[in-house]
């Protein structure tokens, strides 16, 4: 499969790979056995000559790369990174798609307007300390408070690894802290803030509750509290108040327009940028069109495709706003003596991946062609529609985190390696990459991509078929695979502050 006119190189689409010998119909032979998803030479490359994928180039020859050889990632020198100098602002923004009009999904919808695909209980905690006892409060909350408000699907706790032992004053410290505060607030959990603490810690309970709400912490180190059955005690009676309120919420139909939809990859592939990213590009399109919000992100794996997003920005001003995020990411990188070649991991690079310059242009597909309106720095909460650039690490725990901190209320995450990822605070939809990970997890997959690659199916109809399966899994009509199974990942703080 070759993606541009002007690739010099293509990748393997048959499962398991072609051997020495292989023949194809415009006289291509290959020189060796290549896998699936890796580069073969369409012409002779000589040392030091672009290879060329999707159009651009994603590094150079080492070495002479002969006709029908493996492009192998040894044979490849990854470029520099594209200069945040001279970068072109807003200089080819999209034209507005038409709008799209009629598409609702069930939600519940709370006081500040905000709408969610679930009816949750959140419990936040001020410091890893109560962790422990908030699990086991969660346990007997579940089991001896929840049957009686069937309206209400979970109760979750929202712990962490912060809170004490902190710089809590540092510069940085503001994204930890802007994290949880914003976790809080999630539209799933119906604006029923609550906070479990300890009572000495440095990031005192009450700065995880909204502006203006003057109850909400359980201290365990109050001094009404006689024993640690006590502390239980208060822990589910504030609860049971909140529970009282959550389980009058019902779903009710709301337009496409209230969905706020996460967009993530991981356990990456060469067929990521190919069949799964383009088809939620699409679908990203579609939410756009139909008034909805639309996050993506993983800093690292956007910055060397950052040349094809700033002329995307619908303003200057947001242009610089992500070259900001850029830089600012540059710099934490350089600071911690990493470099972006750090990112691909080893399942990327055997998935067919050389380097973060192609992982990078397949991770872009994700965000379709729609102008991006806006930028958020880590863990800030989304305030406005269309399609945004929400800053994050890569990783898949961080990424989620920060996107639920920034309000996502589903989440859509593409795999061409496959990973069990999961949360228990938003829905997740698993697109593979390929059909034969489909197939050999067909219980985790939700939806196959790789019939793109076999021509099975176009990446119009996929991705069509993907925003359905949004309003049906935000309604509640489907249960992903990881809400079936309850595979569910720890959150994940981003904490580029001092730990003391």
């Amino acid at each position: 499969m070759r993606l541009h006119e002007t690739d010099n190189v293509a990748i393997v689409v048959n499962a398991f790979g072609l051997p020495a010998g292989t023949a194809f119909p415009d006289g291509l032979v290959l020189a060796e056995f290549v896998p699936q998803g890796h580069k073969v030479a369409l012409e002779d490359i000589p040392e030091g000559g672009e290879i060329r994928r999707y159009g651009e180039v994603i590094g150079t020859a080492v070495q002479d790369i002969p006709r029908g050889a493996w492009v192998e990632e040894s044979r490849v020198r990854t470029p520099t990174a594209p200069s945040l100098d001279a970068l072109p602002l807003a200089t080819r923004v999209p034209a507005p798609l038409p709008p799209l009009e009629g598409y609702t999904f069930e939600g519940y919808r709370n006081p500040d307007g905000s709408v969610g695909t679930r009816n949750i209980l959140a419990i936040s905690t001020s410091v890893q300390c109560v962790a422990g006892t908030l699990e086991v409060a969660i346990r007997r909350i579940k089991q001896e408070l929840l049957p009686r408000f069937p309206n209400v699907d979970d109760v979750i706790g929202l712990t962490h690894a912060y809170g004490c032992g902190v710089a809590i004053n540092a510069p940085q410290a503001v994204i930890p802290i802007r994290t949880l505060q914003s976790l809080a607030r999630n539209p799933n959990f119906g604006g029923e803030v609550m906070v479990v603490g300890l009572g000495c810690e440095k990031l005192v309970s009450e700065r995880l509750l909204p502006d203006g709400q003057a109850d909400g912490v359980v201290r365990l180190q109050d001094e009404a509290h006689q024993g640690f059955g006590m502390m239980l005690d208060s822990i589910m009676a504030m609860a049971e108040a909140r529970l009282e309120v959550l389980n009058r919420r019902t779903r009710e139909t709301c337009p496409a327009a209230d969905l706020v939809v996460g967009l993530q990859c991981g356990g990456s592939d060469a067929f990521s940028g190919v069949t799964a990213n383009p088809a939620l590009g699409f679908a990203a399109d579609l939410l756009v069109r139909a008034g909805a919000t639309v996050m993506f992100s993983e800093v690292t794996e956007v910055r060397d495709a950052i040349h094809l997003l700033t002329p995307r920005a619908e303003t200057e001003e947001v242009a610089r706003a992500l070259i900001r995020e850029m830089a600012w990411y540059d710099d934490y990188l350089a600071k911690g003596e990493a470099d972006r070649s750090a990112n691909p991991s080893p399942g990327n690079k055997k998935g067919g991946l050389n380097n973060i310059v192609e992982k990078a242009l397949g991770s872009v597909a994700k965000s379709g062609t729609s102008a991006i309106r806006g930028v958020l720095a880590p863990g800030e909460r989304v305030r406005q529609k269309g399609l945004i650039f929400a800053a994050t690490p890569a990783s898949d725990f961080v990424c989620g985190t920060l996107q639920l901190a920034s309000g996502i209320t589903l989440q859509v995450f593409s795999t061409g390696r496959g990973t069990p990822y999961g949360l228990a605070e938003a829905p997740v939809i698993k697109v593979a990459t390929r059909t034969e990970l489909s197939q050999r997890w067909s219980d985790l997959i939700d939806l196959d991509a790789g019939r793109i690659a076999t021509g099975e199916a176009t990446i119009e109809e996929t991705g069509w078929e993907l925003f359905r399966l949004i309003l049906d899994v935000a309604s509640g009509r489907k249960k992903p695979w990881s809400d079936h199974w309850g595979l569910y990942n720890d959150l994940t703080l981003f904490n580029p502050a001092p730990i003391t």
